[in-house]
């Protein structure tokens, strides 16, 4: 049986990932971006270790709605019978709720209408976790989609992740201009994990899979220090309204 790693094996793992990761900086950037994965990955943990033990049942949650399904009108959002989120138009996020845990009831009306329901959900939330609970497909198709945030980034770095909730859009490569795919293959309704980043502003660009055939540039995508991304990938490939990529801060 393996023993249990504690709170100074995670932060010595990430001291020598780090190491690592900075050695291959400049000569390997493949190799740098491994390392610095695994540096990012203990540092998590490190951080996960501390918390873990003194997590309350009543820590709250924080819950926002992001609404994606192009075709439908301006909603409102219900939770348990409540009118908590007024309407909010497609392509918006809406600020984050707090919500102690437990399970709740979702409804979601078109804006000022509380007589016909486009969708009805029942969500369980955990306490002290972060969610984004994504509306998809057509609006009399709605679909809610629940992705757990994880806001948490070492001092001076930044990350992000991709979602692709683009409903006519084939899988994609995301990769940086002219340059490595860093997540293959990502498809309708997929989240990425979380990649590990210095701080910088960079030009990405979405491709289709295995190839060099670009689907949607992303340039000067300015990644800031001490902030989490989610990077949403929204629209239509062959309709209105256009693909587009837009940015939330977790």
């Amino acid at each position: 049986m393996s023993e249990k790693r504690t709170h100074s094996d995670y932060l010595q793992k990430a001291a020598i990932y780090d190491l690592l990761a900075q050695f291959y900086k400049y000569s390997n950037p493949n190799l740098h971006i491994h390392y610095y994965l695994k540096h990012f990955k203990y540092m998590n943990k490190a951080n996960y270790s501390m918390r873990v033990h003194v997590a309350s049942i009543q820590e709250e949650a924080r819950v926002r709605v992001l609404h994606t399904s192009h075709d439908a009108i301006n909603i409102d959002v219900y939770i348990n019978g409540r009118r908590m989120l007024k309407d909010l138009p497609f392509k918006q996020v809406s600020d984050f709720l707090a919500l102690k845990a437990g399970k709740y009831h979702f409804d979601i009306y078109p804006a000022g209408n509380m007589v016909d329901s486009i969708l009805n959900k029942n969500i369980s939330i955990e306490p002290g976790k972060s969610y984004t609970l994504a509306t998809i497909d057509h609006s009399k198709k709605m679909r809610l989609l629940v992705y757990q945030n994880h806001p948490e980034v070492p001092m001076n770095e930044a990350k992000v992740r991709f979602i692709h909730l683009s409903h006519d859009t084939h899988p994609m490569d995301i990769a940086v201009k002219d340059r490595d795919v860093i997540f293959p293959h990502v498809s309708y309704k997929q989240a990425t994990e979380y990649l590990g980043l210095t701080p910088m502003t960079v030009d990405l660009e979405t491709r289709e899979v295995g190839t060099r055939n670009i689907i949607l540039p992303m340039p000067k995508i300015q990644f800031k220090a001490n902030e989490t991304y989610t990077i949403v990938f929204l629209g239509s490939s062959k309709e209105k309204p256009d693909l587009e990529a837009i940015i939330l801060k977790d």
